[in-house]
């Protein structure tokens, strides 16, 4: 009786965030991780844009989640923990896995094909916007202050001028490819709201079953519409797309719910600043592409606005007249 009760963890009886403090000790531990995840999500696009010149865009999403799923599925199980459970909430695992993978993932790796991997980190980033304007409109479970406010419009201004730039100059030839980005963004910015559904389980559980959905959708789609086995990808792409899903997509989205269910949604998207600094430096450095004054200006009003929601909140109560200081 004991054996099976423990590979099937009941959520109920796993403990929630809420017995959490939403800003744990120690700081610098979470400030590693948040950028630890910033690296890996940010080199994410550059490796996206090396795999894609060879390997169509929805083969390198399924392959760079199915390829992930496997590796988490089997430390999960290597853990005591049941892969398939009735017990998970399945249904709302669907609606994570459409959020933060299966279409931001097809969208941003299709975008990287006449795109640079900058340009596509600094639009993918601006996430935490969105996720501050479903909190503060909708869900209301986090502090949403003015300062806040103001941060979340600096940045959408920056993805103004971002995009708007390029409909201006280029006759929108890449806006359709921008908006994809900035779609997959209010989407991952949903889904850092969302995710916050799964605190009861650890975080290696929503990490893996989202992806092993996100392999169930997106590889039957791969083998119909791309036929992988006549293609003949480069070696460079081989690579980077094993390092997509190793690195930018098993070890990150660990970190991700694990951040997500110790600081919360806004605080877990905050990484988002750092990376765009490490998605555009790579992409200069290592792919050669250009950093012009219009992206620079977008770039400076999205990090600005990205620091400005997620600076600690005061609570007001430190300022009572009772209280000290």
């Amino acid at each position: 009786m004991r054996g099976p009760k423990a590979q099937e963890p009941r959520p109920a009886s796993i403990p929630t965030s809420g017995a959490r403090t939403p800003i744990a000790p120690p700081a610098l531990r979470h400030y590693a991780l948040l950028g630890l995840l910033s690296l890996l999500w940010g080199v994410s696009y550059n490796f996206a844009k090396v795999a894609v010149a060879t390997i169509p865009p929805l083969t390198t999403t399924a392959a760079r989640v199915a390829i992930a799923a496997v590796l988490l599925a089997t430390l999960l199980r290597a853990s005591g923990v049941a892969v398939f459970s009735s017990r998970y909430p399945w249904r709302l695992l669907t609606i994570q896995a459409v959020m933060i993978n299966i279409v931001p993932w097809s969208m941003s790796a299709w975008a990287a094909q006449t795109i640079d991997s900058g340009l596509v980190a600094v639009l993918n980033s601006t996430s935490p916007i969105f996720a501050f304007f479903i909190t503060w409109a909708i869900t209301r479970h986090e502090p949403a202050t003015g300062a806040k406010l103001a941060g979340a419009l600096a940045g959408l201004a920056g993805v103004v001028l971002i995009v708007g730039v390029g409909v201006a100059s280029d006759i929108g030839a890449q806006v359709p490819q921008q908006l994809a980005c900035v779609l997959g963004a209010i989407l991952f910015g949903i889904a850092a709201v969302h995710g916050r559904r799964f605190d009861a389980l650890p975080p290696l559980v929503p990490a893996t079953l989202t992806l092993i959905v996100g392999a169930a959708v997106l590889t039957p789609l791969s083998l119909v519409i791309d036929r992988p086995w006549l293609l003949t990808p480069s070696r460079s792409s081989l690579i980077a797309a094993g390092c997509l899903a190793v690195f930018s997509t098993a070890a990150a989205l660990y970190l991700y719910y694990r951040i997500l269910a110790t600081l919360g949604s806004i605080a877990a998207a905050s990484q988002s600043y750092l990376r765009i600094v490490f998605g555009v430096a790579i992409g200069i450095f290592f792919l050669g592409e250009s950093l012009t004054a219009e992206r620079l200006a977008g770039i400076a009003l999205i990090v600005a606005g990205v620091i400005a929601m997620t600076r600690p909140v005061v609570s007001i109560r430190t300022m009572r007249p009772g209280d000290r200081c």
